[in-house]
């Protein structure tokens, strides 16, 4: 049976009904040069002429590609355990606990997955997850401005431009002013132009650690600038350099938001994702989306509940705080079986090969006598390069021998045509490493 099962002399008896003579008729406002060819459709295949088909399309996918691509996705390794329970029907199929007391594997597993992210974040409180690292700053831009009601966002151009693209297109209609501070000269924040922003109408202060380009930085000082004014401050963090730097409860920031796809969840093609958010208690009935808590019953057993729901399903529509606070349950629960497996050494010594591997790169590339360095601060594991020539460029050839060589940065930056982000995983080895320092060279 057909997936459509009206037959050809019911949908004749509709085009009739409509006085027109054919699908193709029903279609003629639409332009020409948005048209489809033909509403013709080939026949149907079999499974297995359709199993030849796809595998045909896939053989023309290079696969086998060395990546030292970043800018906030990195190809890091996933243990094979994290796939086998996240697997399991138990969490695979399981919707979003509505009916919550019913859930308690699903509501323990967020549970588990929020207590791991304040622990790595140094933070109070965790929400149950959010969309993705992106929406995830949106939301506690929002945060911020209900706590504050104060009108007026600073964000570092540093800040992912993909984060900052998101921000300004979901903010685009609300009543507030977002003001991007350009980068300083060394790639990190420019304390002088952020001092000069901070006021009374201040709402929140973003910032990036490592920021876009890879660079850290201690924000501690900023943190405490921003709160002589009374507004917040919200850091956008990438989790696995937290084995090493300051984290965010270190450095008094009162959000805390990043993108979790390096904690076990592959590159994915861009999704799904997963957004995470901690913040202090004070500010816990602002934020989105939901929290679970732990508690015991009437025979005095431990169990789990759904301590804070935010949405307007849940509460009055006027004191909702968001409407994209759906959780990522089932890649939380991937990021807590990943930082459950690799530990809290293991994510030290996972860190520190990241570091090093990205100061092995830099400094052989560097000896190429064309490449110059962009910005002269510390690096995790990415850093930016000026090339002699377009960057696009590069990265194409570089193709050819099968190495995704980096991110070129003249699509967020107009002033960066020449410039390519490098970022470093445990992956890398130090044969493909010297592979692409060999190459690069080849072609400048």
């Amino acid at each position: 049976m057909p997936y459509i099962s009206n037959t050809d002399e019911e949908r004749a008896t509709m085009l009739a009904e409509l006085g027109l003579n054919s699908i193709e008729e029903l279609f003629k406002d639409i332009p020409s040069e948005l048209m489809s060819y033909s509403f013709n459709l080939p026949t149907g295949k079999s499974e297995l002429e359709v199993r030849h088909f796809v595998k045909g399309l896939a053989s023309k996918n290079v696969t086998d590609l060395i990546c030292f691509l970043g800018g906030g996705f990195y190809d890091h390794f996933v243990p094979a355990a994290v796939g086998a329970i996240t697997s399991r029907s138990e969490f695979y199929t399981a919707y979003t606990p509505y009916q919550a007391e019913v859930s308690q594997g699903i509501l323990q597993s967020i549970y588990e997955y929020q207590s791991a992210i304040s622990l790595l974040t140094e933070m109070d409180i965790t929400n149950a997850s959010l969309y993705d690292g992106g929406t995830a700053i949106c939301e506690a831009v929002m945060m911020a401005v209900r706590i504050t009601r104060r009108k007026k966002i600073i964000i570092d151009e540093a800040v992912s431009p993909i984060y900052r693209k998101i921000l300004h297109s979901y903010a685009a209609n609300l009543d507030f002013e977002s003001i991007d501070v350009p980068v300083g000269k060394d790639g990190r924040a420019d304390r002088k132009i952020i001092e000069s922003e901070l006021d009374n109408n201040a709402a929140c202060l973003v910032l990036q650690n490592p920021n876009f380009f890879g660079c850290i930085d201690d924000l501690t000082d900023l943190a405490d600038l921003a709160h002589k004014s009374g507004s917040l401050v919200i850091l956008s963090t990438y989790p696995i350099s937290l084995g090493v730097l300051k984290s965010p409860g270190e450095m008094n920031v009162d959000i805390a938001t990043g993108e979790g796809q390096s904690l076990g969840l592959g590159l994915c093609f861009g999704g799904p994702y997963l957004g995470l958010m901690t913040t202090r208690s004070k500010y816990v009935r602002q934020m989105p989306g939901r929290i679970v808590g732990e508690t015991v019953d009437k025979n005095g057993s431990r169990g789990f509940v759904l301590t804070l729901q935010t949405r307007e399903q849940h509460i009055r529509r006027e004191k909702a705080t968001s409407n994209i606070c759906s959780n990522e349950a089932l890649c939380a629960l991937a990021a807590l079986v990943y930082l459950t497996l690799v530990g809290k050494h293991g994510l030290r010594e996972l860190a520190e090969l990241c570091s090093a591997k990205a100061s092995y790169a830099r400094e052989r590339l560097l000896k190429i006598p064309v490449i110059k360095q962009k910005f002269e601060s510390p690096i995790f594991n990415e850093f930016v390069l000026e090339l002699p020539i377009d960057a696009e460029d590069v990265v194409s050839k570089l193709m050819n021998k099968k190495i995704m060589a980096g991110l070129p940065l003249g699509h967020y930056y107009k002033n960066m045509k020449n410039c390519m982000l490098v970022a470093l995983s445990e992956k890398r080895t130090k044969k493909e490493i010297d592979f692409f320092v060999e190459s690069l060279g080849e072609i400048l």
